[in-house]
């Protein structure tokens, strides 16, 4: 059976390096019959009942019973920077160059900096971020000019937000109804997980307490009004990139989620009310049957713990339905053509792991925002697999795999028991005020590091076969000055030809739902039919929650 090292050491004297995969597991040399618990102990004719059926309980190889041969996955990309308008064009060619693909087509929306914390593009803050690393939004105006002329009842559509995620949700839902589209065809994800920005990639604004009551008013809200939304995507990915293990990404997502159940039960919901709704996103880094196991690991756990933990009864509320996108820390500045290799290998580990939507990394993201001519590469290295390896012809093909299934085991293991840990901690949120997520994420981050400077982990074209690296070979997308200065200009015309008195009227009524502690999602909807701007809304807000600056401990 694998053994896991302690995150924060190298392996022990005497065991080869390249035996143990980024997570730490020392790995057999061979494996067989002995290496997975078969037999049920209450039941010993059922001999796999951890491992099971597809679809069925508990789920280990794939949500639906036909999977892939029913229905291919998502397949999800990536687009925003510079203005609206120039994101709007991106996602037409996305659009375009899908087609002729028997499969769902959704787009994923990347904001820029100052949106992501909540800050209007002429704030003090802003000024040089402005549609550099994603998509600048505003105002209600810019959301129309986002999705000009796309059918948004038709493509589903993902907002990678956090912080002011209820805001941006808000905007889009108020364009929607300026549209006339009915809430109830809308569908999508908002990515909403604000506590694994408390772990790692530091886009928060309120304190832990009241950014989880605003996830919990956006789950409350889209149960009641939007029924094809997921108004929150649980995140591992953010969780990865900073440096965790794969047992941690798997044991810290599955907490965060346990959190937000837990919190939107507290409000007085029916688990089987809003869990069916509830999405996750992993990460697909490059250690390739770990990252498999690691979602099938997930799946199961996930349904024990939702039917076990918080008695739900619907079937659907045990399904883990979940988004993979490759790994942006795995790629490489040099040799940047390797990537292209490096998020195939990803992907055919998201799909062997049974995702219901994928995205794929573009080959130049480590240099700046991806090129039309890297997009379509991205995107055709899905297609590849879907059209080409016939990994779609049966479920989990590698199930049954003693090796397999022995990770599988050994992944659900180890998280259980940080799971644990954070139970005793008192939950998620006192686990971020003692600090233990960005240790823990750190020792793991560390240990990788060590491994690249003794050359135990080897990085092609990074701390090996290095021949080349001096070459140019790809072009760079960028982004003007002048996007910045003409998104400022939209918004002080938009500010001078509103009508003042219905804005100030819409943020008192932010406030008022905030201080009243009643769901803040129609009143944030108002005021973005009434014009007020993004930064205007967060901090109505903020003026009732305070300001949330990290703690000692960090």
């Amino acid at each position: 059976m694998s053994t896991l090292q302690d995150p924060t050491i190298r392996p022990a004297d005497g065991v080869d390096p390249r035996n143990v995969t980024i997570s730490g597991y020392v790995i057999d040399e061979c494996y067989g019959p002995g290496s997975v618990t078969t037999t049920d102990p209450d039941n010993p004719a059922n001999a796999h009942p951890r491992i099971g059926r597809p679809g069925q309980y508990p789920y280990t190889r794939g949500l639906h019973k036909s999977m892939y041969r029913g229905r291919l996955w998502t397949m999800r990309q990536f687009a925003g920077f510079g203005s609206a308008d120039d994101t709007n064009q991106r996602f037409k060619y996305l659009l375009e160059n899908a087609k002729g693909t028997k499969t769902k087509t959704g787009l994923s929306t990347a904001f820029d900096l100052p949106t992501l914390m909540g800050r209007d593009s002429d704030d003090s803050l802003s000024v040089g971020e402005v549609g550099r690393c994603g998509v600048a939004i505003d105002t209600i105006d810019d959301m129309h000019r986002l999705y000009a002329d796309i059918p948004i009842d038709e493509v589903t559509v993902s907002q990678t937000i956090n912080g002011p995620a209820a805001v941006i949700w808000a905007m889009y839902l108020a364009m929607a109804r300026q549209r006339g589209i009915d809430f109830a065809t809308l569908g999508g994800t908002l990515q909403n997980d604000i506590l694994k920005e408390f772990h790692s990639q530091n886009e928060f604004i309120y304190p832990p307490e009241a950014s989880v009551r605003l996830v919990v008013d956006t789950i409350e809200y889209g149960t009641r009004e939007t029924p094809r939304w997921n108004s929150v995507s649980i995140s591992g990915y953010h969780i990865r990139e900073a440096g965790s293990t794969a047992t941690q990404e798997l044991a810290f997502t599955l907490r965060d989620g346990m959190e937000y159940v837990e919190a939107a039960c507290t409000r007085g919901m029916d688990v089987d009310d809003f869990a069916p709704r509830l999405s996750f996103f992993f990460n697909s880094h490059n250690e390739f049957f770990e990252e498999i196991c690691k979602l099938r690991a997930a799946r199961r756990m996930w349904a024990r713990v939702m039917r076990d933990r918080y008695g739900a009864k619907d079937p659907r509320s045990l399904l883990m339905r979940t988004h993979v996108q490759t790994a942006g820390c795995s790629l490489t500045e040099q040799q940047p053509l390797n990537n292209v290799v490096r998020v195939a290998y990803q992907a055919l580990a998201g799909v062997l792991g049974g995702c219901q939507s994928l995205h794929t990394n573009s080959m130049d993201e480590t240099l700046g925002l991806p090129t039309e001519t890297a997009v379509r590469v991205a995107l055709r290295t899905q297609q590849i697999i879907a059209a080409e390896t016939g990994t779609h012809r049966t479920v989990d093909p590698l199930g049954g795999s003693w090796y397999v299934e022995a990770l599988t085991d050994r992944l659900e293991a180890d998280a259980d028991e940080m799971i644990k840990t954070i139970d005793d901690l008192g939950g998620v949120v006192e686990g971020i005020h003692q600090g233990y997520f960005r240790r823990a994420i750190a020792e793991a981050s560390y240990r990788y590091g060590q491994e690249m400077e003794t050359h135990d982990r080897v990085v092609v074209g990074v701390n090996a076969f290095s021949d080349g690296n001096d070459d140019h070979q790809v072009e760079i997308l960028q982004i003007p000055h002048t996007v910045e200065q003409d998104q400022c200009d939209r918004l002080l015309d938009f500010r001078r030809d509103r009508d003042a008195d219905a804005a100030r009227r819409g943020l008192d009524e932010i406030r008022r739902a905030a201080r009243d502690a009643q769901n803040v999602m129609p009143a944030l909807i108002e005021a973005a039919g009434a014009r007020c701007t993004l930064g205007e809304m967060v901090q109505a807000l903020g003026d009732v929650f305070g300001r949330y600056t990290s703690g000692p401990e960090w």
